[in-house]
């Protein structure tokens, strides 16, 4: 270890183990992620909403007054309740169950019995390392067993997994696990294709690359279906 350099004891895979700030930083570049569930606390959801945004404002203060900055300048004084109440109550509502959109399904009436993609989902999330933007969209499909579910309904699953702090993995994995239940069917298949402002902004500052993530269930991971997928997509069989 490197003089000054401070070690994290953290709990991975079960494992309690001792890590430095390069292995630290070395994890959060490398997409390092410890479930498909989101990590959270049996505690999550004992203060109110209200409660957290008045607790965040005053650390985000203090992090601004740490940093030097004058928060009595009339373009920061307002800050801290700014972030506390977009944290909360906008781009990570999704950790909260109550935010979870219904879904209704419907009766298959017209016995459509093909695949049906809607591509091109636009969302924002935001990288659990480092708390900054994850810019991309979201390329869905699935092949009706019986119920279908609202067109619209589909972003807001989307919309509603990447409202937290993610890894792209588990985003591709939440959506596409919790569509198959809600579905009653293992036909569904997701593609994300992202591009992440931790890689952009900093470390290699690669402004370039994006990152495709997908998830294949049931009669999608057959070679026909899925390169039936893929076309509808203009996206080539290697992702």
């Amino acid at each position: 270890m490197k003089q000054n350099e401070t070690l994290l004891n953290i709990r991975l895979n079960g494992e309690q183990i001792e890590l430095s700030d390069l292995h630290i930083d070395d994890m959060g570049d490398d997409h390092i992620s410890t479930s498909v569930d989101t990590p959270m606390r049996e505690d999550a959801f004992v203060k109110t909403d209200d409660e957290k945004v008045v607790e965040i404002e005053a650390h985000f203060r203090s992090i601004m007054e740490i940093l030097g900055l004058d928060l009595t300048d009339d373009s920061l004084k307002g800050t801290p309740r700014r972030v506390a109440k977009m944290y909360v109550k906008e781009i990570f509502q999704g950790l909260n169950p109550a935010n979870k959109p219904a879904i209704a399904l419907f009766e298959n009436k017209y016995k459509y019995n093909e695949m049906l993609v809607e591509k091109n989902i636009s969302f924002y999330s935001n990288c659990e390392h480092h708390f900054v933007p994850i810019i991309g969209k979201a390329h869905v499909a699935y092949i009706s067993n019986g119920k279908v579910i609202g067109l619209s309904k589909l972003n807001r699953l989307v919309e509603y997994f990447a409202k937290r702090p993610q890894v792209q993995e588990r985003l591709t994995m939440q959506i596409g696990k919790e569509l198959q239940k809600d579905l009653g069917t293992e036909d569904v298949a997701i593609v994300i294709d992202a591009k992440h402002l931790c890689v952009a902004s900093r470390g290699v500052e690669d402004d370039t690359s994006s990152t495709i993530t997908a998830f294949y269930g049931g009669k999608f991971k057959e070679d026909k279906v899925k390169e039936e997928f893929l076309k509808y997509l203009e996206l080539k069989t290697e992702f």
